[in-house]
């Protein structure tokens, strides 16, 4: 970005952009190629790039040390245990929990529960002993602080202060400023009024459910230390679940296995969008748990394509990443050379899930949603049509890149689809009519919950990049005293706190941008509506407009423009409250 006489020549492009022979496409393209150089520092002086220089390369060791922290965190902890501490328990957590021990040469009688989220949540989930449900959590919502030999507390406070120097360097006069400055918001306080509106009506919604949990509580005659803390409130809402809704999840796990919820997904993708996936276990791979398929399709004049090469790595495994993402190991182009192979063009793109192996690998429904989610990302890549790898696949501004991934949710969650596809693992039976209607029924409980442990996340996010001095900054003092003026609600702790806010600190792309899956929401849910509008979740006009204009545009137009070519209008907020079961108005 910094080459001598290099960035002069971008300049003269760009000034002289509309009185070209351009295409729309190379305009797009010569406009983010400058915003990419002069937000690189290629207008700073010399001594100046230099500073620039040094504070981009400690940015990225000191968020390389942060992911390593986790990391490390997640691979020494272990909560051992014997089979009567898993009491309440579904078995497929008390297999997975033995899958755990074998794999850390515990003793035979012993199940290991590591801070692995397929382990650890329906562990606080279902776990009847307290005690012990405690110390998993603190676990879980410390790591990053478990040893001073890895303190991401110290770690974080120093990349905000460097984030805030960068931000001043390109006359912001904070880090939100620059990077929603680049994104479909604009600015922080656009950020700001989408969260505080659905951060209020969550805030009801959550002291509402809390209240069910008391009453719950109460009549089991139950007397509980200190009420409701951060290690009950899951426990006693599968408690008020079954009770309120005669809903037991665990009862649903049998029929999402992982072989099941990856047909299914694949059926949508082809009704979709006409793919077809075939395995290639030919293929040699990095670990032998990652499968490979050949994504085809077959194109109107009858003959066959190759879209892309996918590649499923589904599994936790010890040093591996936490989390769930999507990534490319190539993007896709036309811009090849004469004589090149068109095979060099063909994305190769991995969806990474951490999903607890045992015998049969059966899914919590969040998990089966996050398996269509990534899924969604990796459509965005596998159907990219652009010109320029620049423009192409997931390259798009923060806040529309969830779309594609979160619209792909709302297959999985589709009725009609589980029918088809969720079949118990054993038998082969599809799940009961009678336990999908009290899955609908039971959807939107909790979503209060579950929406404040977002929601505090993508505010403190702001919060934390909205400050303008970080003179004596105390990063945990900060968190307890934001939480305190938001009106945290007892017994809700968020997702993500700051020693392992791995979007916010072991990269810069969600950094001032968490917020961008609750905007992305306010899309899909739009978009969604108008397959339903249709008559028919699988409408072809309405799917072949979602793969023009959401899924294979990447960036060659404004992500704002594409939601109207789409939709014929701008987003209406009014689809993801109702989702939520928050469109009531807040008195």
């Amino acid at each position: 970005y910094t080459l001598p006489g290099l960035y002069d020549k971008i300049r003269a492009v760009y000034d002289t952009r509309h009185h070209s022979n351009l295409t729309d496409e190379q305009i797009r393209l010569t406009e983010r190629v400058h915003l990419d150089f002069t937000r690189a520092g290629a207008t700073f002086d010399p001594a100046t790039q230099k500073e620039y220089a040094e504070i981009q390369a400690e940015l990225a060791s000191l968020c390389t040390q942060f992911t390593q922290n986790v990391m490390k965190d997640e691979e020494l902890y272990e909560l051992v245990l014997r089979k009567e501490d898993l009491a309440g328990c579904p078995e497929s957590l008390i297999e997975a929990a033995k899958q755990a021990a074998l794999e850390r040469n515990k003793e035979k009688d012993d199940y290991v529960i590591t801070l692995s989220r397929s382990l650890v949540e329906p562990f606080i989930t279902f776990a009847d002993r307290r005690d012990l449900r405690q110390e998993a959590w603190e676990a879980w919502t410390k790591r990053g602080e478990l040893s001073p030999d890895r303190d991401n507390v110290s770690i974080a406070q120093k990349i905000l202060k460097l984030r805030q120097t960068q931000a001043k360097m390109h006359g912001y006069n904070t880090f939100a400023e620059y990077q929603t400055v680049d994104r479909m918001a604009k600015t922080p306080q656009k950020v700001m009024e989408l969260l505080e509106n659905v951060w209020e009506r969550a805030k009801e919604s959550a002291n509402r459910e809390r209240e069910a949990l008391e009453e719950y509580v109460r009549s089991t005659g139950e007397d509980l230390e200190g009420g409701i803390e951060a290690w009950d409130w899951r426990y006693y809402a599968e408690k008020v679940r079954i009770a309120k809704y005669d809903f037991d999840e665990s009862l649903l796990k049998p029929y999402l296995s992982l072989d099941s919820m990856t047909e299914a997904l694949f059926s949508v993708s082809g009704n979709l969008f006409g793919l077809q996936y075939k395995e290639r276990p030919d293929i040699e791979t990095y670990h032998p748990d990652v499968k490979v398929y050949e994504v085809r399709e077959t194109l109107p004049d009858g003959s066959d394509k190759l879209r892309a090469v996918f590649l499923h790595d589904n599994y936790a495994r010890p040093f591996k990443s936490s989390g769930a993402w999507m990534s490319e190991f190539r993007s896709q182009t036309k811009n090849l050379l004469d004589g090149t192979d068109d095979m060099e063009g063909i994305p190769i793109v991995i969806n990474n899930n951490n999903f607890a192996k045992g015998k049969n690998t059966l899914l919590s429904f969040d998990d089966a949603e996050t398996l269509f989610h990534e899924a969604g990302h990796g459509h965005h890549g596998m159907l990219s049509d652009a010109t320029y790898g620049r423009l192409a696949s997931t390259s798009v501004v923060a806040d529309f890149v969830e779309l594609p991934s979160q619209l792909m949710e709302h297959w999985f969650r589709d009725p009609h689809v589980l029918k088809q596809y969720a079949k118990h693992f054993e038998h082969g039976d599809s799940v009961p009519d009678e336990l999908l209607e009290k899955l609908m029924a039971a959807r939107s409980f909790n979503e209060g919950f579950a929406t404040i442990e977002y929601t505090a996340c993508a505010l403190m996010d702001m919060a934390l990049h909205q400050v303008e001095d970080y003179t004596d900054f105390d990063l945990l003092e900060f968190e307890e005293k934001e939480l305190e003026r938001l009106g945290m609600p007892k017994g809700v702790v968020m997702r993500h706190r700051p020693a392992h806010f791995s979007h916010l600190f072991s990269g810069g792309f969600y950094a001032a941008g968490y917020y961008v899956y609750l905007w992305a929401e306010v899309l899909d849910a739009d978009a969604f509506a108008a397959f339903r509008e249709s008559g028919d979740i699988f409408d072809k006009d309405v799917a072949s407009n979602a793969r023009k204009f959401i899924y294979s545009s990447g960036n060659t137009v404004a992500p704002d423009e594409l939601f109207r070519q789409f939709r014929g209008r701008d987003p209406d907020i009014n689809f993801m409250l109702e989702k939520k079961g928050l469109l009531e108005k807040v008195v």
